[in-house]
Parts: structure tokens; C-alpha cells; sequence
């Protein structure tokens, strides 16, 4: 089993290529906790030698790049004055985990 936590951006992309080889996906929604921003989840079952090729997928699709986040700062004054702030983070990518599965079936 493989669990995907993708970027919202790049989940199309990936979705389209693991179709176009005949595997499924489960697809749960999350958000991240850093940026809240959405992500997805994706479960797969896949077979061991269908693995690799998976994982190349997951890397051809799911980049990662740098967007802009404001922050908001805190100044000498009164308590809910703030100024933006905005810095560079990385986002997208993603972050998989490969479990193996001892048993499986379907009801």
C-alpha cells in the first residue's frame, strides 16, 4: 500500500498518469498543518512490481516550488496592529509512506 499526501496543484496531474496506467486511487481530502493549505491524500494497492513504476509517477508529477506567505507581524501599538511580512516557503511535492499489507480482500 502506498499513502501519497500530494499538494491540491499537483493531484490532477498525478491522478491522470496513475489512471492512464490502469491503477485507482482512494482519494481523501486533508490540509496541511504548517500552511493550511489544501492537500490530498491519496491510498493506493498496488503490487510490488508495479511499485517502482508508481513512485517514478509520484516524482514526475509532484514538484515542489516556492510561494509567498504573509505573515503577519506584530508592531509597537495597539494589540491587533500587524504588518505583512511576506517570506518564500516550499511547498508541493509530497510525502510518501510504502506499507506492506499482510492481508487484503474485498466485501
Amino acid at each position: 500500500m502506498v499513502i501519497a499526501i500530494v499538494q491540491d496543484k499537483d493531484v490532477g496531474g498525478l491522478l491522470q498518469c496513475v489512471t492512464r496506467e490502469g491503477l485507482r486511487a482512494t482519494r481523501l481530502a486533508s490540509s496541511g498543518g504548517f500552511l493550511r493549505s489544501g492537500n490530498t491524500t491519496l491510498l493506493f494497492g498496488v503490487e510490488e512490481q508495479r511499485l517502482e513504476g508508481l513512485l517514478s509517477m509520484i516524482r514526475g508529477t509532484c514538484h515542489q516550488r516556492e510561494e509567498i506567505l504573509t505573515q503577519a507581524q506584530p508592531i509597537m501599538g495597539p494589540v491587533d496592529t500587524h504588518i505583512p511580512f511576506p517570506i518564500e516557503v516550499p511547498v508541493g511535492g509530497a510525502t510518501v509512506f510504502v506499507l506492506d499489507v499482510e492481508q487484503f480482500f474485498k466485501v
